[in-house]
């Protein structure tokens, strides 16, 4: 039998956490007793288009071997006055201990909030960020990422597909979105005047495995019975490629 790899193990934790999502409640999406964390999308122009900087977990943790955004979770030195702003802070200190890039949290603006699906054993609600990368060379932090890239979002995306890096669900979603802008400069206007997005999953099992679905998908809610023609926001990652449907 041959040995799995990081993306093996990665898809077998996300399908087996499945098993213990329960139904969403209306306080879900702003439980204050789960961990809160921040993610920052770096960008940079580039002669073939816009990169985004990924940088590659140790074979370790609860991410081991994936590949993410610089971010980490909040700590007590971040509080302020809203969680988007404590996460903010976060997700500039994380950055520079990561990568020793500094940002302006002025530079930051808000791209969407993760929440996990409820009953799952790793909630993390996850703020994400998005920043043109300032100047300076990379200094990874060896404990925090043993690997960094910078790539087009649609070639990270197609190298998931052939099972060549491990993704998590928040990021291969965040890279989709990135795709068709032409510009670095481009993403910040876009995401401001789009406003923050919340993706308060649900997690399901299809006949192919497992289905994560957001609001405006046709069997987001527990009781929405046989809605197998309604609208579509979910993400299908029973196998690769991993489908993505969003009906306008």
């Amino acid at each position: 039998m041959s040995e799995q790899t990081p993306a093996d193990r990665a898809l077998r934790a996300v399908a087996d956490s499945i098993d213990q999502a329960r139904a969403r409640t209306p306080h879900d999406g702003a439980d204050p007793d789960i961990p809160v964390a921040a993610t920052v999308v770096l960008l940079r122009d580039a002669p073939a288009g816009p990169e985004v900087l990924l940088i590659e977990r140790p074979d370790r943790g609860s991410f081991a071997g994936a590949w993410v955004f610089p971010g980490g979770k909040l700590e007590p030195a971040d509080l302020a006055e809203s969680e988007e702003e404590s996460a903010r802070r976060a997700g500039v200190r994380e950055t520079a201990e990561e990568t020793g890039l500094m940002l302006d949290p002025a530079d930051l603006v808000t791209l969407s909030c993760w929440d996990p699906p409820p009953g799952i054993a790793l909630r993390i609600r996850t703020w994400f960020f998005v920043a043109v990368a300032p100047s300076g060379a990379l200094r990874l932090q060896p404990a925090e990422a043993v690997a960094a890239e910078w790539a087009r979002p649609a070639e990270l995306l197609a190298r998931h597909s052939r099972g060549e890096l491990t993704l998590y669900p928040p990021t291969w979603v965040t890279l989709h979105g990135l795709t068709g802008h032409p510009r670095a400069e481009s993403v910040r206007p876009a995401a401001r005047m789009a406003g923050v997005e919340r993706f308060e999953t649900v997690a399901r099992r299809g006949a192919e495995g497992p289905i994560l679905l957001w609001r405006g998908d046709a069997e987001y809610e527990a009781d929405a019975g046989d809605a197998a023609s309604g609208s579509r926001h979910r993400l299908e990652i029973g196998a690769l490629p991993w489908r993505y449907a969003r009906d306008a």
